[in-house]
This record gives C-alpha cells, sequence and structure tokens, in this order.
C-alpha cells in the first residue's frame, strides 16, 4: 500500500477511536452533570417528581446521546477533511523529495529543496540541499581532476612523440633521443605517484607509522636533503628547534611535509634570500614553521593554495611547478596525524607556511 492511503488510514483510526472515547465518556461521565438537575426538578415538583425521576434521567441522557449522534456526521465530515488535507501535504512535500532524488541520482547535482518550516520536513529538506551541494563539488572536482590529469599528461606526450619523431627522422641521435624519453617518462612516473597518494589520502587509506620522533630528528633530515640545493642557488637556510620537543607522528610521513614546503620555499625564494624553518611548542601541539622572503602569494591565490593541480602562477611549467597536488599531498598528510597546515603570505615579503603536529597520542 502506497504512503498516502496509509497515512489516511491512519488519520481515519485515530478519529474513530476519538468518537469512541467521546461517545464512551459520555455515557460514563454525564450522569455526574445533570443527576444533580434532575434532583432540583424532583424537589421542586414535590411528591409527584419522586416517581418521574427515573424519566427525566433516562430523558435527558437519550437527549445527550441523540445530539452527540446529530453532530457526528459534521464533525466526522470536518475531521476527515482535515485529515486529507494534511495527509496530502505531507505526500506533497515526500514527492517532491521524491522527484529530486531520483533527478539527484540521475546526475542533476544543482537540485535543491525549499526550505520552509521548523518541522523535521525541513530539516530533511535542508540535509537534502548539503547532500546535493557535496555531490556537486565531487563532481566538479571529478571533472577538473580528469581535465587536469589530461592537461598535465598532454605535455609529456607530445614530448615523447616528439623525440621519436626526431629519432626516426635522424634528426637526433638514439642515446640524446632516450635520455629525453627517460626523463618525460620519469616525469610521467610522478605524477603517477603523487595521483595515487592524493587518491589515499583523500580516502583515508594511509598506512601510518604512529610513534614519538624527535622534531631535530626530522629537521636534520631537511638539512641534509636540501643543504647543497640551497647553497648552489645561494639562499640562506637556517633550522632551528629545542632538542626535547618530539611529536607523535609517522616520521618518513612528517619529513615529507616539510620536504615539499622547503622546496616550494627554495623555488620561490631567489638568490640571496633566505629560508627558515622553526618549531616551538603550544599545549598539547609543536608548531613547525617553513618562512621565506619570496615574492609571496597574492590574497586571491590563498583559498585554493591547497587544491589539487592549483598553481598561483599558470605559466609556471610542469619542471618548475612540480606536479600541482604537493600542498594537497602534505595538507592530507597534516591531517591524517591529527594536524594542520595553513599559509600566511605577503606580497613581496615571503610566505609563512604553519605545520602543527600533536606531541603526544590521544
Amino acid at each position: 500500500m502506497r504512503l498516502f492511503p496509509r497515512l489516511l488510514l491512519s488519520h481515519v483510526l485515530v478519529i474513530v477511536l476519538v468518537v469512541a472515547g467521546i461517545f464512551i465518556s459520555a455515557e460514563l461521565v454525564a450522569p455526574r452533570f445533570y443527576r444533580a438537575h434532575v434532583e432540583e426538578m424532583v424537589q421542586t415538583m414535590g411528591p409527584a417528581g419522586a416517581t418521574l425521576r427515573g424519566d427525566l434521567e433516562r430523558g435527558m441522557r437519550l437527549t445527550l446521546t441523540r445530539a452527540l449522534w446529530a453532530a457526528l456526521p459534521l464533525a466526522a465530515l470536518v475531521a476527515m477533511g482535515t485529515a486529507y488535507v494534511s495527509s496530502r501535504r505531507v505526500i506533497r512535500s515526500v514527492q517532491v523529495l521524491r522527484l529530486q532524488s531520483m533527478a539527484l541520482a540521475s546526475g542533476e547535482y544543482h537540485q535543491r529543496l525549499e526550505e520552509t518550516g521548523r518541522d523535521e520536513l525541513a530539516d530533511l529538506a535542508h540535509n537534502f540541499n548539503v547532500l546535493a551541494g557535496a555531490l556537486e563539488r565531487v563532481e566538479q572536482g571529478r571533472v577538473e581532476l580528469i581535465g587536469n590529469v589530461a592537461h598535465e599528461l598532454r605535455a609529456p606526450l607530445a614530448a615523447l612523440r616528439g623525440y621519436a619523431d626526431a629519432m626516426t627522422d635522424g634528426i637526433m641521435t638514439s642515446a640524446h633521443a632516450s635520455q629525453a624519453i627517460s626523463r618525460e617518462v620519469g616525469a610521467m612516473e610522478r605524477l603517477v605517484r603523487d595521483l595515487s597518494l592524493v587518491s589515499r589520502v583523500e580516502a583515508g587509506q594511509l598506512d601510518l607509522r604512529l610513534r614519538a620522533v624527535p622534531v631535530t630528528a626530522v629537521l636534520q633530515s631537511i638539512h641534509d636533503r636540501f643543504a647543497l640545493a640551497f647553497e648552489d642557488k645561494g639562499v640562506h637556510l637556517s633550522l632551528s628547534a629545542a632538542p626535547p620537543l618530539t611529536v607523535w607522528a609517522d616520521e618518513e610521513r612528517a619529513v615529507q611535509i616539510l620536504t615539499n614546503l622547503v622546496g616550494n620555499a627554495l623555488r620561490h625564494t631567489p638568490a640571496g634570500g633566505r629560508a627558515q624553518v622553526t618549531a616551538g611548542i603550544n599545549g598539547t601541539h609543536v608548531i613547525l614553521t617553513v618562512t621565506d622572503t619570496g615574492a609571496g602569494i597574492s590574497p586571491e591565490h590563498l583559498p585554493r593554495i591547497f587544491d589539487r593541480f592549483y598553481r598561483a602562477d599558470p605559466a609556471r611549467s610542469r619542471t618548475d611547478g612540480g606536479s600541482g597536488v604537493g600542498l594537497t599531498i602534505a595538507r592530507g598528510l597534516a591531517e591524517a596525524m591529527r594536524g594542520t597546515l595553513s599559509v600566511h603570505s605577503v606580497p613581496g615579503q615571503g610566505t609563512a607556511v604553519t605545520l602543527t603536529l600533536p606531541v603526544g597520542p590521544p
């Protein structure tokens, strides 16, 4: 049975029970109200009133019963009409939700319900709109991801075709072409690895080995990786942390996050500039901050700096700008370890990226 007949029948059942309750209550309670009036009438009528007491009570009860039966059709009609209108109102809202959910299931993620009232149906409409908005953002992200991956792969594939054609035409030697092809294949492999890591980070499927990690050990790994690169570019790198500091994290992933941040600082800081990594403690979290004296990031770019494949400088090449998912991975790793990652930047003055990680286990 469909919802409307069931809902209407439930209202009818309630009406029948109420009517039955009224009749039963009238039969049981009404004599208490008119018996005192009957006694007054008997006393007024004198000796003859005593013989009429039973007739008077039966007459009043019969009159009350007839009045109830006479009022029953109109009352039932009004109650049924109200039940019908109320049921149709509920069903109309359910039908709208059913049609909108069918449209949502077919891919029309722009569908929204009108949120009116303060009842459960209004809450349901609000939750439906939140779900539709989330699905719409997921779909937009999927479309953008496919487009971005296609764009990122187009350049190395075109380069591979060019090198193959050049080798076939004899313009490049096999040795030179193989080196160039190997370089492009390596770039594609890095992109695939980054995309795989992004998907696992966003799906919460990372295998983290959390333990107490000395901050000095993390900073030492960063120094070993970047000291020569900073020296070659002429950028001063300094790292400082109090020796007792520890974080509850996966050491490899913590180093990976800082590697991305320090690599960005090196990439965007001109020769003669400075980059600094500092560590401090704030309550139950260790604060690791990477600052540089580079060009900085414009305010309009900051809200999207962690989006996949987003580059504040669209003209930057793949080789100079990386795969475009480094900060996305870094933020995902930080959140997986119950930390946060935030950016503060002033154009022309540099950028500060702050990583927070817990001191100990929950």
